[in-house]
């Protein structure tokens, strides 16, 4: 079935590239840091090949600006990690493969979908994350990375505490989510969603979107989430346009989970 493509994609705007670089440069000029504002992608449901993902790889690797890939355990067998470190060999610092989840399986009978929610046991929770550890350490050797992020962007408090028990060096989930990370486990979260996005009307899309975007750099920090099975022409469009204007923009940094786990403190 085709992957389902928001309606800002089906109708970008003519002026887009105007309306990005405005917004761009109004953040930049609103955040008043001391250092760049930093910004991470961060791409997710990875595991299956194809030309999608194969075109994802290539606009990153031109812009050169990292890339943190959420590889679904279950899904990855040893040929598909084959083509995926084949089709970006050439830029093979630039990716931070880490985690997301174990089979992104919803186990929730009510409420929103997760993965690692109450409706399941603190022993399968941990068993779960371990497996999907242990799978991609054993596939993937040191191109490993161990953030967590779980599927849907939601996970309970008890799989923070495991995440932090087991080592990890951080999660990684939407702004705002609860609960908060317990002190030993840093939070990545993501503050601008590209691709899963529900408005009806294009228009409302874009704003909500150029607003997500603002604020992000006002801020000084945050991630932008990608989907690349949702992207048509016109989405990867737009993400060469932005990551170019990123990449040169001399008040923002492109970073890696690596670089904030590194480097905790404020931008």
């Amino acid at each position: 079935m085709r992957a389902f493509v928001s309606s800002i994609w089906r109708h970008p705007p003519p002026d887009l590239a105007i309306r990005t670089e405005r917004c761009l440069a109004a953040a930049a000029e609103h955040w008043k840091g001391n250092e760049r504002a930093r910004i991470f992608f961060r791409a997710d449901d990875i595991a299956v090949p194809g030309s999608r993902f194969a075109r994802l790889l290539e606009i990153f690797s031109r812009h050169r600006v990292p890339l943190c890939l959420a590889v679904v355990p279950a899904w990855l067998t040893p040929p598909r990690w084959q083509v995926l470190k084949e089709a970006g060999k050439d830029s093979a610092s630039l990716w931070c493969w880490h985690q997301h989840g174990w089979r992104h399986a919803n186990h929730e009978r009510q409420g929103k979908k997760q993965e690692f929610g109450p409706a399941r046991s603190r022993r399968r929770l941990q068993r779960d994350i371990q497996h999907g550890r242990q799978r991609l350490e054993k596939l993937m050797g040191t191109r490993f990375y161990p953030v967590f992020t779980p599927p849907w962007n939601r996970c309970d408090a008890r799989t923070l505490t495991v995440l932090e028990k087991l080592g990890y060096a951080g999660v990684s989930r939407s702004a705002g989510s609860r609960p908060a990370p317990p002190a030993g486990l840093p939070g990545f979260d993501v503050t601008v969603d590209l691709h899963t996005r529900r408005e009806t009307a294009a228009g409302s899309g874009w704003n909500n979107l150029l607003g997500e975007l603002f604020r992000t750099i006002s801020a000084g920090s945050g991630g932008i989430m990608i989907h690349h099975q949702r992207m048509n022409h016109a989405a990867f469009d737009f993400l060469d346009l932005l990551l170019k204007m990123i990449s040169s923009h001399r008040k923002l940094q492109p970073v890696s989970f690596k670089d904030l786990a590194d480097n905790p403190g404020p931008p």
